[in-house]
């Protein structure tokens, strides 16, 4: 079959924004399903920018293209931000590039996914047949089709475009290795560097220990919080009893819900976040004996569970690795046989029965209670649950490629607590020649919290010799 290319709907005049970026909105179209390029087709929506330089005398000719840098976001699930909220204009503009950001299918303009926009394509199994089109190996030919979209008139040096995949947007980036290394100049990697080849047991397995790790630590640093947390676990049950406490929005409070709080352990500055939230809780208990609405609200919106379907839809699909792999609510499964994850399990007696044990919160773990739990999910649950179920998956990596890869490749691996480190080492090894900056005093978001760190470390991989 020969390359599907994108088509390019429509570009607008570059206009300037605040950081001297000149900046262009893209909207492309690809099938949805790119093996059948003939049928029902999606649009995607992309920003590129370059820094605005204003000469003194303005050049005869129109200035040459620069070689694209395509930002992969994390998640799945997330859109991209403008350029001028983004770290890699201030780091990597300067250099010549000009970077595209480009939303993936089913987030930000691409085509969102949504109960009302699933609604649309029909009932549940038709809702998760659709979905199967919106892992990274499709994601991964959407990016090739809109790179030979763009680059059609480009000389042959310029054709390659390098990438730039943050968490997620690194499992990508390995699988544009594995299937489509002839699109790919150079890869940089920051907190992606994820494991080839263990499903969604083993993988959680490994990342509930990290996330232990993580409890300890936030337990160590304010240890007045053993009790805070089990007296607000206990609130809920009495106040919205086995339902939980109502939410703004239609969802429910419930106690499993709240110890999702921990997703933000794996980020600079989480432990605080956290914290923040039991002050709080703890504060409208103590003086209205309820959770106040504006309370309700900012842990709802936290979450951000309603906004971002497909992070909790295709998470566990993103650890089956090929034919044969489900997720079967994995999470679920391994974490109720941990010790300190007792309130996974069905028959949990409640935050009193843990005696002077603390409630352990749990990391970047999807379960069932997600989608009873958060309005927008509720009416996405069975399309979930048929996904959970799903073993057909097509091969995310070829590792045989990966072996011989000639594609440079530099990457950021850091104190993880969503991508554990020990398995980022194996995951190098198998790479050909990549080049690996390795640390444990910067986390999952470095690229956001520490971006003077990080940059400096990637491009001297990329710039430097190692002898």
């Amino acid at each position: 079959m020969a390359p599907i290319v994108a088509r390019l709907v429509s570009k607008t005049k570059p206009y300037l924004v605040p950081g001297k970026l000149l900046v262009k909105e893209l909207w492309f179209e690809v099938p949805l399903d790119h093996a059948k390029p003939e049928g029902p087709t999606i649009k995607l929506f992309a920003r590129s920018a370059i820094k605005y330089e204003r000469p003194i005398v303005e050049p005869k000719k129109e200035t040459k293209q620069r070689p694209y840098l395509l930002f992969l976001q994390g998640g799945p699930g997330f859109g991209t931000p403008a350029p001028q909220d983004s770290s890699l204009s201030k780091y990597m503009l300067d250099r010549g590039y000009e970077l595209l950001m480009l939303d993936q299918r089913g987030t930000g303009f691409s085509n969102p996914i949504s109960a009302h926009t699933l609604a649309r394509v029909g009932g549940p199994q038709e809702q998760a047949d659709y979905l199967k089109h919106f892992r990274a190996d499709t994601l991964v030919k959407d990016s090739e089709a809109v790179r030979l979209c763009l680059t059609q008139d480009f000389p042959p040096e310029k054709k390659k475009w390098s990438t730039f995949g943050q968490s997620f947007g690194g499992m990508m980036t390995m699988t544009y290795l594995s299937f489509a290394p002839e699109g790919l100049r150079e890869c940089f990697i920051t907190g992606g560097l994820a494991s080839l080849d263990k499903g969604p047991e083993e993988v959680y397995s490994t990342t509930y220990q990290r996330v232990i790790d993580r409890n300890r630590a936030y337990y160590n640093k304010f240890p007045q919080d053993v009790q805070a947390v089990k007296e607000i676990a206990e609130k809920i049950q009495e106040l919205g009893g086995e339902r939980g406490v109502p939410l703004p929005t239609g969802g429910f409070l419930t106690v499993k819900l709240l110890m999702t709080l921990g997703i933000h352990f794996g980020m600079d500055g989480g432990l605080d976040v956290v914290h923040n939230f039991i002050i709080r809780m703890k504060a409208d208990l103590d003086q209205f004996g309820v959770f106040s609405h504006a309370t309700l609200n900012a842990f709802e919106q936290d979450g951000g569970w309603n906004t971002a379907p497909i992070y909790t839809l295709l998470h566990e699909p993103c650890w089956c690795h090929g034919p044969g792999v489900a997720g079967r609510w994995a999470a679920e499964r391994v974490g109720q046989g941990i010790e300190g994850y007792q309130w996974l399990r069905n028959d949990w007696a409640g935050p009193a029965s843990l005696g002077d044990q603390p409630l352990y919160f749990s990391g970047e773990m999807i379960f069932p209670f997600h989608f009873e739990a958060c309005s927008e999910l509720a009416k996405m649950a069975e399309t979930a649950n048929i996904l959970a179920q799903y073993d057909e998956w097509s091969s995310l990596y070829d590792i045989e490629q990966l072996g011989k890869n000639e594609v440079p490749v530099y990457a950021a691996s850091y104190n993880d607590m969503y991508v554990d480190a020990n398995l980022a080492r194996i995951t190098a090894s198998r790479i050909k020649g990549i080049k690996v900056f390795e640390t444990n005093v910067l986390f999952h978001g470095a690229i956001r919290s520490k971006p003077d760190e990080v940059f400096r470390e990637l491009l001297a991989l990329r710039d430097d010799t190692i002898d």
